[in-house]
């Protein structure tokens, strides 16, 4: 029903536009009594094979929703009913800030894709602690930035504000320095600044009585040798993980009308590159640390190529937007029989 009646009419309307209007829908739906269980009965799956343990937490199953979608940890809570073994909120940033000017969100249909260049748009760490606080047993990552107005030189700070607000709320932390659309941010990926920042924020875990684990979200266009460079840099400051990957720069082989729009490209042109990065990570690490696999999930098959490459957890995001919340229970249905 979703791919043929659903969507068609929401791809009707602008992608930015519908996406809060999809958020206050479905948070409106939810105050209906009975649609809660309803939403969960249909989409949610439990199995033991579905279950993984990392980090030192135990997700009920392997398939997350990723950053970008919650920002502002909203509907976390709504979300997790369809079926989702943790759910990523953010990227949070110190400050409050708008993002780029509109129009920054397009739809690549013919390619299932979209283009963003959304900038970090939200309403600052503080404003989404309260919601937070609200949790009850739905594993949360903290995804972390720095404000646009912040100089690199500068970053660690921003970054060390964001963990300390969240430590109390989130179950793991995500340090993201691969968006394409903060300026200059791209160039904390370089070894020498990547570890200070690495470095900077496990110490400040290791103060804590319980560290928590901090994951490295890394972009798709880095070349064989900074991939091996994140090896070392993980290894070497002892980061949980790595989040492979997050949007590209490349056009490569598109088709759609929007395909020149600036932004970083999700969705299934980025499905071959995301895994390939995966099983370069895994191969040339001999599986050192977790990998989560992200990066053009629109079905069942894509899910388990990622984990066959290397991948422990996945997330969707652009996959449950052209696929469907079904996909969710489609691909745990399908790990369940793997």
């Amino acid at each position: 029903m979703y791919r043929y009646l659903i969507k068609p009419i929401l791809f009707l309307g602008d992608p930015e536009w519908i996406h809060y209007f999809v958020f206050s829908l479905i948070r409106w739906v939810h105050r209906i009594p009975g649609v809660s269980f309803l939403i969960k009965v249909l989409y949610q799956v439990h199995h033991p094979k579905l279950e993984r343990e990392l980090f030192g937490i135990r997700f009920k199953n392997p398939v997350g929703l990723a950053a970008g979608f919650d920002k502002d940890a909203k509907l976390y809570r709504e979300l997790s009913n369809f079926g989702f073994g943790f759910i990523e909120i953010g990227t949070l940033t110190p400050k409050p800030q708008s993002g780029n000017p509109k129009k920054r969100l397009f739809r690549l249909p013919q390619d299932a894709a979209l283009i963003n260049r959304m900038g970090f748009n939200n309403e600052g760490v503080e404003a989404a602690i309260p919601r937070l606080q609200k949790n009850k047993n739905i594993i949360i990552g903290g995804n972390i930035g720095k404000n646009k107005i912040t100089p690199n030189e500068k970053a660690v700070e921003d970054y060390i504000r964001c963990f300390e607000a969240l430590y109390p709320h989130v179950d793991y932390f995500v340090v993201n320095v691969s968006s394409p659309n903060t300026p200059n941010l791209r160039e904390l990926q370089e070894k020498k600044p990547l570890t200070d920042l690495l470095n900077t924020l496990q110490k400040r875990n290791h103060e804590k009585d319980q560290p928590k684990p901090i994951l490295l979200k890394i972009a798709p266009d880095l070349t064989d040798d900074q991939l091996l460079d994140i090896i070392d840099i993980v290894k070497t400051t002892q980061t949980a993980g790595v989040i492979a990957t997050n949007t590209t720069l490349s056009r490569e082989g598109l088709l759609s009308a929007n395909k020149n729009e600036t932004g970083g490209l999700s969705g299934k042109p980025l499905t071959q590159r995301s895994t390939e990065v995966i099983r370069f990570l895994s191969e040339k690490s001999q599986k050192a640390f977790p990998i989560i696999g992200v990066g053009g999930i629109h079905k069942p098959e894509d899910a388990i190529a990622k984990i066959n490459a290397g991948a422990d957890l996945v997330q969707l995001y652009t996959g449950f937007i052209y696929a469907g919340p079904g996909v969710v229970k489609r691909i745990n249905k399908a790990l369940i029989k793997k």
